[in-house]
């Protein structure tokens, strides 16, 4: 009786299971990579708004997303766009409308537009991102959803645009889930809307889909790679070319439309001190596509972290993707001009990207500027490993940050997740999660950041499972804010038992910018406290052998409601280097100068 009735129970689960799946928008297929170089038509600007805080617009009596007009004198619907707020894309809601500050919920948005569709072409409609679920409509029609907040999406829409006057409505819904990824409860503002650029993207039928290009792993004198063609029922030749190296490869796909290769180069190497691109143009009968590549290598040897075969020290800091004195997300390419910018004065050549993929300008500036990146998805403290959503979500997000910029040669790891506790569950699905990332991109390095740790007296253990499945190590340690010292920050000993590189990826404490008080209580909140306990980490970064690189937590004081000292946080994570104005705190100049002592050494 009781295996029966067991058995019953595992087949409710599983319906149970699949029905939770079906319910959640799944990601977009991804039909065209580098959309910021294609025939596209930009879709940024001003998008007319309904707020709908309790989701009537979706039901049947009320279907915002109809946009339907009165035609009589009884006929009226309880809406308008004509009438509506506009709001500006990319762009969150809350920085843009005071009553939207802390709002959690629906917003629909509009966009009218003209296109004229062309014969033998096909068009797509592409956001960089929208937080946190999107269900897009077309002229009417559905044409598709989209679960994440930080990650880009599209969908074909050639059979829904019509020459002259177009429209796209947008739903997006940013209220957390104990599902969702990011969970519940997380340090940053959960900025709503379509926060990233919008475009409608033209190809030809036959169009070049997706490539990958890069430098063979641990090897400088060869390319390898695959491109991917649409819409092809037969082989296709494609050139790629490297005009600058005098480069041209022939190749041909097989019949599913894909080509892999392999071909000899002599490329100079990207790297922070040389960032070198090189304009890549792959070719084919009915389509061409370009953009800047760099090329590099990166691996790990024993402790060390090795570019293009040299060691190297990563001289880092975490940065929010937040503009903090407008206190709004940053979304333009002046945005990460402005950020990292400030990286590179306090003498960083690493940012780690947290806790989540920043927007599409942020990758490409690094690229020009030269400056390494760690990017992640939000798995973020409190996420139901034993939800059984959980691994497929999250791959979906690692396989939409991947494409994205899997050609982006600044990006050197792929980070899974941010202080996760420890479980079975937990080590199930980020091993699971390792092996997806290495199998989409074996060239670069995956890594993740976990804060948990075995204190003995003055030594501290590197002891998280999860490190056996890493690359690299990331730590995130707050001794002297939220630990106390154990003992003399020269004394400390760290221990490495899994001979891996270590970042220290996360330090630091709180101070609010102008105020002064005691360097020896953490309570004060005053640069000075903040000032000695950088200089104290530091002291400690001296007596790790195996420390390949430290990144402060963070370059600029960043929203957070959760932030609740009503004197000096206000609603602020107040552990920036920088103020919510941009302002130096006495830290900045303790982390530039071991930056600088670095630096000299290389």
């Amino acid at each position: 009786m009781y295996a029966c009735l067991f058995h019953h129970i595992r087949i409710h689960l599983c319906l149970l299971v699949l029905a939770c799946c079906m319910a959640y928008p799944v990601k977009a297929q991804w039909l065209v990579s580098n959309v910021q170089h294609r025939n596209s038509q930009s879709l940024n600007g001003s998008w007319a708004v309904i707020v709908d805080p309790f989701n009537v617009g979706e039901n049947h009596w009320k279907p915002i997303w109809k946009n339907q007009h009165a035609t009589g004198a009884h006929d009226f619907y309880e809406y308008a766009f004509d009438d509506a707020i506009n709001l500006q894309v990319p762009g969150d809601w809350n920085s843009q409308q005071n009553n939207l500050l802390y709002y959690e919920g629906t917003v629909w948005y509009k966009k009218d537009f003209a296109y004229w569709p062309m014969a033998g072409h096909r068009s797509f409609l592409c956001f960089g991102g929208a937080n946190y679920i999107a269900d897009v409509y077309c002229n009417g029609k559905k044409v598709g959803s989209h679960e994440g907040g930080f990650t880009p999406f599209q969908f074909e829409v050639t059979r829904y645009l019509q020459p002259g006057n177009n429209e796209v409505i947008v739903r997006v819904n940013n209220q957390r889930t104990v599902d969702g990824i990011p969970a519940l409860n997380y340090d940053w503002w959960n900025y709503g809307g379509i926060t990233r650029d919008v475009a409608v993207v033209t190809t030809p039928n036959k169009y070049i889909q997706d490539y990958f290009i890069q430098l063979k792993k641990n090897d400088t004198t060869h390319i390898a790679g695959w491109v991917q063609i649409a819409g092809s029922t037969q082989p296709e030749k494609i050139t790629i070319q490297i005009p600058e190296l005098h480069l041209q490869y022939h190749t041909q796909t097989n019949s599913a439309g894909k080509a892999n290769f392999e071909f000899e180069a002599h490329p100079a190497l990207w790297a922070p001190a040389h960032p070198t691109l090189y304009q890549v143009q792959i070719i084919t009968n009915t389509d061409t596509v370009s953009e800047p590549i760099g090329f590099r290598t990166i691996a790990v040897k024993g402790t060390d972290i090795l570019l293009n075969g040299q060691p190297l020290f990563l001289r880092g800091i975490n940065i929010h993707e937040q503009i903090p004195q407008r206190a709004g997300r940053a979304y333009s390419s002046t945005d990460a001009a402005m950020l990292l910018q400030w990286a590179q004065q306090l003498g960083c050549n690493f940012v780690r990207l947290t806790h989540y993929p920043h927007n599409e300008h942020m990758v490409r500036m690094a690229d020009k500027m030269g400056i390494l990146l760690w990017e992640e998805i939000p798995l973020w403290q409190g996420i139901a490993f034993s939800n059984p959503v959980i691994l497929a979500k999250a791959n979906r997000l690692l396989d939409e940050m991947i494409e994205r910029d899997k050609n982006r040669c600044a990006i050197i790891l792929w980070s899974l997740s941010n202080e996760t506790t420890p479980s079975t569950s937990r080590d199930t699905t980020l091993t699971a999660m390792a092996a997806h990332a290495r199998a989409m991109d074996p060239t670069r390095l995956i890594t993740s950041a976990f804060n948990h740790v075995a204190y003995k007296g003055n030594t501290v253990t590197i002891d998280d499972s999860l490190s056996k499945v890493l690359d690299v190590v990331g730590v995130n340690e707050y001794i002297g804010w939220y630990t106390p010292w154990p003992a003399a920050p020269q004394e400390m000993i760290w221990k490495n038992p899994f001979n891996k590189p270590l970042i220290m990826s996360e330090f630091g404490g709180e101070a609010l910018y102008g105020h002064h008080g005691s360097k020896d209580t953490a309570g004060s909140w005053s640069e000075e406290y903040q000032e000695q306990l950088y200089k104290d980490q530091v002291a400690m970064f001296r007596q790790i052998p195996f420390l390949r690189g430290t990144a402060p937590w963070v370059l600029a004081d960043f929203r957070s409601p959760g932030r609740l000292q009503p004197v000096y946080q206000q609603g602020w994570n107040r552990k920036g280097l920088l103020s919510d104005k941009g302002y130096r705190k006495k830290a900045w100049y303790i982390m530039q100068q071991f930056y600088a002592e670095k630096k000299n050494k290389e």
